[in-house]
């Protein structure tokens, strides 16, 4: 028998997706005529004003000394970049060097190490013991040392062993042409032994005289160093082996084998706003590529257009596709859905530095672009945009996110420098939306001084933002009617060794009731029909039709590929269902047998009392497993043909008749 306190949390999320019910079925508050609450922010550096929706900020760690100039906070030189993450700590970059900071309370973040290494833009990845960081200013020097002036330049690519992570050491430093603006570490499946590294790298090429083989060559010249990404080799058991292995052409024209095939000159002589280029849209390298190894797949921002890539030979990429959009000032980065069948490109126009989330500018001037990946083409979907305007003193574009894993929707935690963090959900690709928010004041209110979120991610429970002038942030989902308290649940559930934005790993949820309820709790978004009192008579349902403390004194028959969701109900009848898309009874009573056959989606059975047979047959919910848990079956079950087979999840039902088939031991 399941225990009294597994009862109750039952209980409880019943009663979170009743509420879920009726809201999916209120219409929406208008608010025209209250303000976003971002809107007016009080100015500060770290006493700043500030705005949350749907988020609880956890915690904030400054950036310790050595990373920051309290004269000039928005310092070129000391600016916080990309974030990456291996077991309980996350390494947040910076153009002056890293911090591994401990974050196994979430609350309380606390640097276990500094690593003082200047040289720019500083991204790191891990991958294992290996840390990659990338360095792309000539002040760089092989021993990170801090005096420009003496000691062997470097530019592109550090490997450092973090096996005691509180004493990074480096291991290799793999000299470049362009130097490394940023990079992906890509993994091949079959390859465990070796792990690579795309460089994309977009400083100006290098002088021969230091480093040779480099050359400035135009597009028809013999092998320029522009027009390519850098694909590093790295050993895992000897990183200090680590050495370029190829220059992939991910731009040239199949045709002609030009080697800038692609956008080559800006698509109008000014931006749609009317000002000049910035950047300019012309592809001779990539920013950003975003791996997928289990799709075999990347996505790369490309300067002047988005390409799909085919990685499943990792050594030597291929161009599948490739998009130009005349609204791009500059493709900045990808991020691809768990299924493989979306992609978000983000356009940094102005470079980053500028404000461009003013009142005039338009929501398809520095936003991302959604498109799906149909056939291994991509079709574009629709722009989303940062909802509210911010100030001509706050630096304001898209940026860097990841994904949020709920299952069954793709939302993204996005940076918008000052424009704070925004919550993306875009499984409708089409009609993208905001559903939470969080954003400070600008840093000055008089002058525009570099700020605001580099990067917002989500690792292991809690989204963590680096903030340029600041330091670390630290959040918390909060349940709303955008996202319930089961769909933040199923995403905690999700706990991953590293993590790489730009590494992408396949999410797998494994059966709980949380991810139960989250599918239920997205159905319920979806109600076609509410009863919410009494209902006499049979009931024919179609479309989804949601029970809410309903009572129905009638038989209920569930037509082909309609939908019955019921949670604190009573049906005085019986209970038929073939071929339907779902079936879910929730904390309900159910006088009458029960019969569901041919089930196309998820069917669910908890914490319900059921006065007769029940019967399962003949599911195909292909990655979805029946659930019958925590029930009371006055009758005999019987489970047989279904794909997969029915499950309790841990929680024995009480079955008074014989249990048999599938569901011999469900009892």
């Amino acid at each position: 028998m399941p225990t009294t306190p597994r009862r109750t949390i039952h209980r409880v999320l019943a009663a979170g997706a009743a509420t879920l019910l009726i809201a999916a079925l209120t219409p929406a508050v208008a608010h025209a005529d209250e303000p976003d609450p971002r809107i007016g922010l009080g100015a500060g550096w770290l006493d700043a004003q500030s705005a949350i929706g749907n988020l609880e900020h956890l915690a904030h760690l400054d950036k310790p000394p050595g990373f920051v100039n309290p004269a000039n906070p928005g310092d070129f030189g000391f600016v916080t970049s990309d974030l990456a993450f291996t077991g309980h700590y996350a390494i947040m970059g910076n153009f002056n060097g890293f911090n591994v900071v401990d974050i196994a309370n979430p609350a309380a973040p606390a640097v276990v190490t500094s690593v003082v290494c200047p040289g720019g833009q500083g991204d790191v990845s891990v991958y294992g013991d290996l840390l990659f960081m990338s360095v792309e200013e000539s002040r760089a020097r092989v021993d990170c040392g801090a005096n420009p002036t003496v000691g062997e330049r470097f530019q592109g690519v550090r490997v450092f062993d973090i096996s005691d992570i509180t004493t990074p050491t480096q291991v290799a430093a793999v000299q470049l042409c362009r130097g490394s603006h940023t990079h992906s570490v890509v993994s091949d499946p079959d390859d465990p032994a070796n792990v690579y590294v795309y460089v994309s790298g977009t400083a100006g090429v290098r002088p021969v005289a230091t480093m040779a083989g480099c050359n400035n060559n135009p597009a028809n010249g013999e092998d320029p160093s522009r027009w390519r990404i850098d694909v590093i080799k790295v050993p895992v058991a000897d990183p200090a082996a680590a050495a370029v292995v190829s220059g992939p052409r991910l731009f040239a024209d199949p045709d002609t084998g030009a080697v800038d095939g692609l956008q080559n000159t800006p698509p109008a002589p000014t931006h749609p706003s009317g000002a000049n280029w910035g950047p300019t849209p012309i592809t001779d390298a990539c920013h950003d590529i975003t791996a997928y190894p289990a799709l075999g797949l990347a996505a790369g921002a490309c300067e002047g257009n988005g390409i799909l890539i085919d990685i499943s030979d990792p050594a030597h990429p291929v161009r599948l596709d490739e998009v130009a959009d005349p609204n791009f000032a500059y493709w900045h980065s990808a991020t691809l859905t768990n299924d493989g069948k979306k992609v978000i490109f983000t356009d940094e126009w102005g470079g980053g530095t500028g404000a461009r989330c003013r009142p005039t500018d338009q929501a398809s001037w520095g936003a991302n672009a959604v498109f799906d990946i149909v056939d291994g083409k991509m079709e574009f979907r629709s722009y989303y945009k940062l909802p509210v305007p911010q100030t001509l003193t706050e630096n304001c574009v898209a940026h860097n996110g990841s994904l949020i894993p709920v299952p069954g929707r793709d939302i993204m935690a996005q940076a918008w420098y000052q424009g704070g963090i925004s919550l993306v959900d875009y499984t409708d690709s089409a009609h993208p939306k905001e559903i939470g928010y969080f954003d400070r004041g600008p840093i000055s209110a008089t002058a525009l001084v570099l700020g605001g979120m580099w990067s917002a991610y989500w690792y292991n429970g809690a989204v963590y933002g680096s903030e340029i002038a600041r330091g670390l942030d630290v959040f918390g989902l909060k349940p709303s009617v955008h996202l319930t308290e089961a769909e933040i649940a199923a995403a905690r559930q999700i706990q991953l060794p590293e993590f790489n934005a730009q590494h992408q790993t396949k999410i797998t949820w494994a059966p709980s009731f949380a991810v139960a309820r989250a599918r239920f709790d997205q159905l319920a978004r979806t109600c076609t029909t509410t009863i919410d009192g009494r209902h006499n008579g049979p009931l024919t349902v179609s479309g989804v039709t949601c029970l809410d403390g309903a009572t129905v004194n009638g038989p209920v028959a569930v037509r082909r590929g309609a939908t019955l969701l019921a949670i604190d109900s009573t049906i005085s009848g019986p209970v038929s269902a073939s071929s339907a898309a779902a079936v879910h009874l929730y904390h309900s009573t159910v006088r009458g047998p029960v019969a569901v056959s041919g089930a196309t989606g998820s069917v669910a059975v908890v914490d319900t009392t059921l006065h007769g047979p029940v019967s399962l047959s003949g599911g195909r919910t292909t990655g979805v497993e029946p659930i019958i848990a925590d029930s009371t079956i006055n009758g005999p079950l019987a489970c047989s043909g279904n794909t997969p087979a029915p499950i309790n999840l841990g929680a024995a039902n009480t079955v008074s008749g014989p249990a048999g088939g599938q569901c011999a031991t469900l009892d």
